[in-house]
């Protein structure tokens, strides 16, 4: 789009242990990489904002620090959203058209608003909407159903929802930190958004995105999302069964995780020992690697059996084609993709950005995947924009 002042894409990932931030320029139809930082986070409990204050002090300095790496003085950003409150489901919208004529895009308009319009529990809202497909006179599979002639649209889709009180939360931090809001997006979306191309959707394909707090997942199926959600076991489920196993304090447990943390115990032989942590001056203690791996190993199949059984109900366990990609700062452990196809029957990988031009090597990494998709879906917003102002309601909120 041909403007004569520069055009920054700006994502945010406040995450409950680090806040990371990335700003891109658009340069001729290319999103080029600028700079980016990341703080240490604060302020959240268990996935969930405690104190809003604390958190807007940590995306204040995440921005700070950008803007000096980067030299450019950010506005407005695209917000990752994530945590235990997220919630997929299946949706459908019909509307009666009278008679026969031609479909046009007001009837899409109001098509997707009577899908959106769902009984939500207190204290839930609807934060995206993905669309499988549009039903025209009972014939289903159809993409765009404009300029076809009907008497009868429906519409199926998937709705993601989140707490009303987390999501003001989330942006009232960022507005505190003297940012605009362009966009709140699902977290793993915008993981899935960098580190998957749309034909691997199209084969069939799921992104966990493992984070400290939290982990999130969604799965497509024929370009369409099929499952969008939380699940509860995230990388502090690793490091508290450390902390129970062998009596550590939680910091300790965190540092042998990170250190010896391995998801395949068969790769451990008997005979090598850790150094576990020793404080207030207490004697040095060992304990078998073997053993601590095992204990992760526990917790990685206890969490892609939760995540199989989230396909299965979605009809999905066996139709993962393009396989599972992992994404965030606890996807790292060793040997973690092995277990996810042991139990998936599928094949894994780490889903690490691209598509953005002179990305640093240090970042293809999966913990950077979800902030680089955000700065991707920042860029898309402002490259579409005249075309965004000419469609009302849920249909900005479609991604196409």
């Amino acid at each position: 789009m041909a403007t004569g002042k520069p055009m920054y894409a700006v994502g945010l990932d406040a995450g409950s242990r680090k806040t990371r931030m990335a700003v891109c320029a658009l340069d001729g139809g290319r999103i080029r990489f600028l700079g980016s930082s990341v703080v240490d986070s604060q302020g959240w409990v268990k996935g969930k904002i405690a104190d809003q204050t604390a958190v807007a002090q940590s995306i204040e300095t995440a921005m700070r620090e950008v803007e000096e790496a980067s030299g450019v003085s950010i506005e407005s950003v695209v917000v990752g959203m994530g945590g235990p409150t997220m919630r997929g489901a299946n949706s459908r919208g019909v509307i009666e058209l009278g008679h026969v004529r031609e479909i046009e895009q007001r009837d899409v308009n109001k098509v997707v608003e009577r899908a959106s319009r769902v009984q939500l529990q207190e204290d839930r809202m609807v934060l995206q909407l993905f669309p499988h497909d549009f039903v025209v006179d009972d014939h289903p599979g159809h993409r765009d159903p404009r300029k076809m002639l009907a008497s009868r649209l429906e519409m199926n889709v998937h709705l993601l929802t989140c707490s009303i009180q987390e999501h003001a939360a989330l942006v009232g931090a960022v507005n505190q930190a003297h940012l605009l809001v362009e966009e709140t997006i699902f977290e793993a979306l915008g993981a899935c958004y960098a580190a998957v191309l749309p034909e691997e959707r199209r084969e069939g394909i799921a992104l966990v995105d493992i984070g400290a707090q939290s982990t999130q997942m969604v799965v497509y199926s024929a370009d369409s999302m099929n499952l969008a959600s939380a699940i509860r076991i995230c990388g502090d489920h690793f490091t508290r069964d450390l902390a129970h196993g062998l009596t550590l304090s939680f910091e300790d447990a965190e540092e042998l995780k990170l250190q010896f943390g391995c998801a395949l115990s068969e790769n451990c032989t008997d005979t090598s020992y850790v150094e576990l942590p020793a404080r207030d001056n207490r004697d040095p203690r060992q304990a078998k690697r073997k053993f601590v791996s095992q204990v992760v190993e526990a917790r990685a199949r206890e969490l892609f059996r939760h995540f199989r059984n989230e396909l299965s109900r979605v009809g999905m366990d066996h139709s993962l084609i393009g396989g599972v990609f992992l994404t965030g700062a606890a996807a790292r452990m060793p040997d973690l993709c092995d277990i996810a196809e042991q139990e998936l029957q599928c094949q894994a990988r780490f889903g690490l950005p691209f598509g953005i031009q002179d990305w640093p090597d240090e970042m293809n990494d999966p913990e950077w995947s979800a902030v680089a998709g955000l700065a991707m879906y920042s860029a898309k917003l402002k490259s579409q924009a005249e075309r965004q102002r000419e469609v009302h309601g849920w249909l900005g909120k479609i991604l196409r």
